[in-house]
Parts: structure tokens; sequence; C-alpha cells
């Protein structure tokens, strides 16, 4: 008890301090994370700042015992490394989402209880508990329920495809309207708790209405802005018990999240402005060209056999991975090409697009996984410069990523959007089950190239019968 006394009383005296360095452990932990070579690393550093937030509030609150803290890490460190171990690494974008709502869900709950309790802190006004309250509910609510929507669509729970409700925006705006005008009536009148249950229900019925919207194609870009959301209603809570910490490392989450959400509509060329009100539904599949004059009598079908033929008279190669990679699970087979052609003195290297797969890094973490080096992944920069001068690219299930037409066609909804320059290498060969569009359902004319020849499979086998034929080929 006495090292428990001695950790309770420092935690008393330099709170502050211990939230400070919390905060630059998240912020070195942020910057770690911009690599995949020391991504690993920023998650631990992280984790290790969260642990002390954690223990530092508990303890100076007495909240807790030092038993039931220990018993609590356990428990929660068991869950987190078993769901951990178990994800499918093509279910990152839900396990995310998932995580988000959790920390909404959090938010929301404590301020529920603050509510119910009415134990205002020292120093602290009603106005100012009570609207950190409203605030903080409000955004926890919203947080949870869009996340929650979020994983059903990635999931395929519910539809994919956006369904847009007749005069979205203006339901949107009145349920907004009910919920600031709630909060402020909870202000003047704490004792309501019919103002309190608005603030729960206009909330959950925006989340869904702002969700349900967006297509499957279009939610990690949602994702991300609710990591915005789920930090801020930290923040939020943080203000209801004046504790620093919280509203530090919320308000680092807020502003990282949005970071991210508009490098991500800027990668998938979508109005940041446009998301933040759920107006980022593409166009309507049956308007968009079917693909028939572009692709009719141009496409030429290869087979592995013919395809090594190609690499094997290569200097140099790129790798282009895509959401298709991931369903296969391909990433071992495409490490086993990499590694055959580089027997042969080939360069290598892979070409990553900031949104491939369905979350900023999917791509990195599948390859990383089977131990692919993390100085051959390339950003979508650095691939531009190196594709022009590239003997061939190995495109493995992209398709929006590498659509030519996001240069040229004013009327395509990826007009505008960063692409991998594929399309200027010497040679292209394609991997894909079939000519189908991508999300955005635009044909892609890299298909019918002149210098493209596509392998019609899935990735998983096409890869390795490549990787058997350049094996039979080399002895």
């Amino acid at each position: 008890m006495d090292i428990v006394n001695i950790i309770r009383n420092v935690a008393n005296k330099y709170q502050a301090v211990f939230y400070l360095i919390t905060v630059l452990f998240f912020i070195f932990g942020l910057r770690l994370l911009t690599s995949p070579r020391t991504a690993r690393r920023g998650n631990v550093v992280s984790a290790v700042g969260m642990l002390i937030a954690i223990t530092i509030t508990l303890m100076y609150h007495g909240i807790l015992t030092y038993k039931l803290i220990i018993i609590g890490l356990a428990i929660g460190s068991i869950i987190g490394a078993i769901s951990a171990y178990a994800l499918d690494l093509r279910a990152i974008p839900q396990y995310v989402a998932i995580l988000n709502g959790f920390g909404g869900a959090v938010s929301a709950l404590v301020g529920v209880s603050a509510f119910i309790q009415k134990e205002l802190p020292r120093n602290v006004t009603s106005l100012h508990f009570y609207s950190a309250i409203s605030v903080g509910t409000f955004i926890g609510t919203l947080t949870f329920w869009g996340s929650m929507m979020a994983f059903a669509k990635l999931q395929g729970l519910i539809t994919e495809r956006p369904v847009v409700i007749p005069g979205k925006n203006i339901i949107n705006l009145l349920l907004l309207s009910i919920s600031a005008v709630s909060g402020i009536l909870l202000v003047n009148d704490p004792y309501n708790i019919y103002y309190l249950i608005g603030i729960l229900v206009s909330a959950s019925l925006l989340a869904i209405s702002l969700t349900i919207a967006v297509g499957g194609a279009d939610m990690p870009v949602i994702i991300a802005l609710f990591i915005s959301y789920a930090g801020l209603s930290a923040s939020a809570v943080g203000f209801i018990y004046l504790t620093h910490g919280l509203i530090m490392v919320g308000s680092l989450v807020g502003a990282s999240g949005l970071i991210l959400t508009r490098i991500m509509a800027k990668a998938m060329n979508r109005d940041f402005y446009g998301i933040l009100l759920g107006n980022i539904t593409p166009p309507e599949m049956s308007k968009l060209q079917g693909g028939e004059d572009i692709y009719a009598g141009r496409i030429k079908s290869t087979t592995p056999e013919e395809a090594v033929m190609i690499l094997e008279a290569s200097k140099r190669v790129a790798i282009v991975p895509g959401y298709g990679l991931a369903v296969a699970q391909a990433q071992g087979p495409v490490r086993d090409l990499m590694a055959e052609l580089e027997k042969d003195g080939i360069e290598v290297y892979f070409a990553i697009h900031p949104v491939a797969g369905r979350m900023p890094g999917h791509m990195s973490v599948l390859l990383a996984e089977v131990d692919v080096p993390y100085d051959k992944l390339k950003t979508l920069e650095e691939s531009n410069e190196l594709l022009p001068d590239t003997d061939v690219a190995v495109v493995v299930g992209a398709n929006d990523v590498v659509n030519p037409t996001a240069r040229y066609a004013k009327d395509s909804p990826l007009y505008g959007m960063p692409i991998l320059d594929v399309d200027k290498c010497r040679s292209v060969i394609v991997i894909k089950r079939s000519l189908s569009p991508g999300f955005s359902g635009v044909p892609n004319p890299l298909f019918a190239n002149d210098n493209t020849v596509m392998i019609f499979s899935d990735a998983k086998p096409a890869l390795t019968e490549l990787v058997k034929e350049y094996r039979e080929l080399r002895t």
C-alpha cells in the first residue's frame, strides 16, 4: 500500500506533467506511424502513452484501487491481443470502425453518467458542466452509430450501395438543429432527462442518415472522419471533469483524424466539405458507360506461361497491389514472385496508392505481413517518378487507382483523382477476374491499351502459376 500511496501522491502533485508526457508520447507515436518501417514502434509508444494517462487519471481521482486497475488492464490486453491476432487483414477497416464506435460509446456513456450523478467538480460552473455533457454526448453518440453503420456496410450486413433519403440534407439539418436545441435546453434545465434523450435520439438518427448515404467504396473516408469525431468526443468529456490529459489527447486525435480525412479526400477525388455533410455519393452505376466501346476487340488475354516471357526480358518491374490482392490473400505469392525476379538481378518495387485496398496503409500492412522489405514500398509520388522508366507493371486486383480517365474525362467521377501512371510503363500485365469496373463503376481503358495483356484469374492462383512458370523458365 505504501507504494500505491506514493504513486497517488505523485499523481496528485504532477498530474499536468504526466499528461504532457502522454501527449508527447502520442505525438512521437504518430510521427513513427508515418512510415511502415517504424509503424510498430509507433504503436508501442502510443500504447505506453495511453497507459500512463489511464493510470494517472484513475489514481488521481481515486476512481479505482490498484487491484482493479491491474485486472482491467489484464482483461483489456487479453481481449485486444486475441482480437488483433485473429483479425483477417481484409477486415482492418471494419475493425477500425468498431474501435472508433467503442470510443464514441464510452464518451456518450460518460456524459450520461455525469448527467445522472450531477456531481460538479470544483471550480466548474453549471453552464460549463452541462454544456460539455451535451457536446460530448452528441459527438460520442454520432461516432458510435456512424461507426456501426460503416462496419455493417463493409462487412456486408447491409447493402454497400448508397441509400439516399429524399431531402437528406434538410433532414440532416433538422436533426442537427434538434440536437443543438436539446443541448441548450439541457443547460437551462439540467433536471429534465428528456432533453438528454433528445440529444441521444437525434444524434443517432443523424449518424445513420449521414452514413447510409455513402457507398462502400467511400466508407474508408467516413471511417477516417469518425476517428476525428472519436477524438473530439473524448476531448469534450475531458471538459466535463477538467481532465487536461483527455482534452489534449482528444484534440490531438481529432486534428489527426481531420488531416487523414483531407488526405483521403484528395486521394479519392472527394469534396472534403461534402464529406462532412455525407454528400460524397458517386454517380449511379446505371448512368456510367458500360465499357463495350472501350474494350470491344482490343482486350488481349494471356496465360502465365506467356507472361513470364515478358518478365524474364525486363530489368525493372513494378508490382501494383489492389483490393483484389487482399481479397485473394495473395501477398505470399506476390512476395515469391518478387524473390524469383530478384534472383535474376531484376529490380522490383511495389507501387502503393494511398487508398489501394480499403484504408490508408492497407497494402503496406499486407505486404509487411509476409516480410516484404519496407524500402520496396514506394509512395504514389515515388512510384510515378519510376513508372515511365519501368519495363513491366504487374497490376494485381487494382482498378480505379490505375484508371487513366482520371486525367482527362471531366464527366467521370474519377476526374482529378491522383492515380498511378501505370499506362506509362513499357508493358503492363493485369491480373483480374473480369473486366468489371471498380467501385467507381468507370471502365478502365488501361486494359485495352496496346501494351497491356490480361490474365483473367483470381490473384492467388495466377501469381502462384507465374512463380512456378518463372522457376521452370530459369531451370
